[in-house]
């Protein structure tokens, strides 16, 4: 692959790496000696058939790393052959693998996305053209529009869903709980008006078993960690995504495929409080033997 150093990126503007003399001297060194480029990493299992697509989004990066956690189809063949840098691993999980991919990057600023991500091309233009590390931002924030059966949903829960995804790496990491994970910043971040583009799933089932799976795994996480469930959770709040979904983000305006989302939506809320709740119980009987 073909790539283009990005001459113009610039050095940490965090006042914490380089407060004290030996930062500032550090800093002084690297101005002179190196040439600054963009780390873009992606986490990937099973993606064969969107990881291609994800890599030439981003194929203007110095550095693109591929963490791949045991795919079993063509995924690392596909992305070693689009050129990225395939590193095989295991799964520690949503936060501590983006984490990983980090640290594994050399540049200092990184673009993190995920398999099914994809750069416009009118975001691609923006942060090419950025002076990044001019001022005091340390992190880039940008819409995400997602794709479910076929179109774009530019209303409802799922837009504009801004993420900071271009950071400086020593002033951001990954932090949430899984699977929600988010990029948490010492300093700025400024917005860019383009979009990431999202196709989470490939069809109706694999959205039905993402529901399962990620519930599943936020409500261990929850009850682990000491949360509690009440029945007005289960009963109250599947009502108030819907609310919020359809009539305060204007869901309705995507039609069916809105009116579907808000539903899904919902189910996804009854079912992880349902599991807390159950969960809840179940910690509770244990306690009593």
């Amino acid at each position: 692959m073909q790539t283009r150093p990005l001459g113009h990126l610039g050095t940490s503007p965090c006042e914490s790496f380089y407060s004290g003399g030996a930062g500032r001297q550090a800093e002084t060194e690297v101005s002179q000696v190196f040439v600054f480029h963009l780390s873009v990493t992606i986490i990937a299992k099973d993606e064969a058939d969107r990881i291609e697509a994800a890599i030439q989004s981003v194929s203007f990066a110095a550095e693109i790393i591929v963490l791949d956690s045991g795919s079993a189809d063509d995924t690392v063949a596909r992305a070693r052959a689009a050129g990225a840098k395939v590193i095989e691993t295991d799964w520690p999980g949503h936060v501590a693998q983006k984490n990983r991919a980090m640290e594994l990057a050399t540049h200092d600023w990184i673009l993190s996305i995920d398999a099914d991500e994809r750069l416009s091309p009118e975001l691609a233009g923006l942060i090419q053209s950025l002076d990044l590390g001019a001022g005091n931002v340390v992190g880039y924030r940008f819409p995400r529009l997602s794709w479910w059966m076929g179109r774009p949903i530019r209303h409802g829960a799922w837009y504009p869903d801004c993420r900071v995804r271009l950071f400086h790496r020593r002033c951001g990491r990954w932090v949430g709980r899984d699977p929600h994970d988010f990029v948490e910043l010492d300093g700025n971040s400024q917005k860019l008006d383009a979009s990431l583009f999202h196709h989470p799933y490939r069809n109706l089932q694999e959205h039905l078993q993402t529901i399962d799976r990620y519930t599943a795994q936020s409500a261990s996480l929850a009850v682990q960690s000491g949360q509690r469930a009440h029945w007005w959770d289960i009963a109250i709040r599947p009502y108030l995504y819907i609310v919020k979904s359809i009539l305060l983000k204007m869901g309705f305006r995507d039609g069916v495929r809105g009116w579907c989302l808000a539903l899904l939506g919902a189910a996804y809320v009854a079912l992880k409080w349902a599991r807390i709740y159950w969960g809840n119980r179940s910690e509770s009987d244990r306690g009593t033997e």
